[in-house]
């Protein structure tokens, strides 16, 4: 079992290049140090081996954040933390990655354009080699980044990274084509929050104490996944697609896709969800399949919020869930990353009393109608 650790922000200096180097210039380290230590302070990075496209116009998420002459602030005081846990489950490999930056604006080369609260986070669930997620975790940022639309563009230029990721998983030789990651990522600006989703890992906003899915999983049993499968020649066995994978959009997997350029029904475009957040919205919960798998997003966040109540850390509170699906018997990876929009815990709900209504029972409406009758 692993919790989050400190690490080098991944954010490269802008080049022309697009190599597929990690971007601090290291491997991923030793995945169980640390285990049995305490949660350690919340740190501006962590990461650890653990719609369909709005053609909509760019909305103010384009905007809001960027430093400018009309630099525009946040009604909503965010202060951003996370907390991250992970563990193998009962699976002998360890596929799934994540990657948390809570100061995005002390990356190299985004300190001029990004205004602070600005944050990213992703899931990654890696299938067919233990290489497929830290793959998409060591250059999905730099993507973006990298890419002509960013910063003021930022929905086309997580589109395009999505793009990128796919076809590098294509060219790269240390990969077998039958690698493959889902990727789920969240992009905070200002007071906006972008979601984009490919596959079936899940981001779950916690509303004082209401469960909201922000993204949906990606099974290829689903309606919209399954007409878009079967139209484009897809088949779907026993709920694999092509017999063969068990979620409706992935990147890599080309052994399904075929050749670059041709309609596959294994798509690698990520849905989108973009929200403002308000004074209500507490924490998000980001989580690969295996845990979503045995509990529900409202359980989640009931356990999130009573957790953060207690002790307001929200490592502890990624080890419960990942600690709860276990008992639950998840037969998968877990990866749980949970993101926090205030230093201080929850507040305690009030309920407000109403009036209470008053009944009678049967008996006594049977003993009213006696004495009514003998009058």
């Amino acid at each position: 079992m692993s919790g989050g650790v400190s690490g080098a922000c991944p954010c490269p200096r802008r080049s022309s290049e697009g190599s597929m180097e990690d971007l601090n210039g290291d491997t991923v380290g030793n995945l169980n140090q640390n285990s049995g230590k305490p949660p350690r302070d919340y740190s501006s990075m962590r990461h650890f081996s653990s719609s369909s496209w709005s053609a909509e116009p760019e909305s103010n998420i384009n905007i809001i954040g960027l430093k400018s002459r009309t630099e525009k602030k946040s009604h909503f005081p965010l202060d951003i933390r996370s907390g991250s846990y992970s563990d193998k489950g009962p699976k002998q490999y360890m596929e799934d990655e994540f990657i948390c930056i809570d100061i995005l604006s002390e990356c190299d080369g985004l300190g001029a354009n990004i205004a602070s609260p600005a944050a990213f986070y992703g899931v990654f669930d890696g299938h067919g080699g233990v290489d497929a997620a830290s793959f998409t975790r060591k250059n999905i940022l730099k993507f973006i980044v990298e890419d002509a639309h960013f910063p003021f563009g930022i929905k086309k230029a997580i589109k395009s990274a999505f793009v990128k990721a796919d076809l590098a998983f294509r060219d790269a030789s240390a990969l077998d084509s039958s690698s493959g990651t889902t990727a789920l990522i969240a992009f905070m600006l200002g007071s906006s929050m972008l979601i984009a989703n490919a596959g079936d890992s899940r981001a779950v906003l916690g509303k004082r104490g209401r469960a909201v899915e922000l993204s949906k999983d990606h099974k290829p049993n689903c309606t919209s996944e399954r007409l878009r499968i079967e139209k484009l020649g897809g088949v779907i066995y026993d709920g694999y697609l092509n017999g063969q994978l068990s979620v409706a959009r992935a990147l890599g997997d080309w052994h399904i896709k075929g050749t670059k350029g041709s309609k596959s029904p294994l798509s690698c475009e990520p849905e989108l969800e973009e929200i403002v957040l308000t004074e209500e919205d507490e924490f998000l919960i980001m989580g690969c399949d295996g845990l979503w798998d045995v509990m529900s997003s409202q359980c989640a966040v009931t356990m999130v919020r009573k957790e953060l109540m207690q002790h307001n850390d929200p490592n502890k509170c990624a080890k419960v869930l990942v600690l709860e699906a276990l008992q639950r018997n998840t037969c998968d990876n877990l990866t749980v990353v949970i993101v926090c929009f205030s230093k201080d815990p929850p507040s305690k709900i009030e309920i407000p009393r109403s009036y209470r209504r008053r009944s009678i029972s049967a008996e006594g409406l049977d003993l009213l109608k006696g004495v009514l009758n003998g009058r």
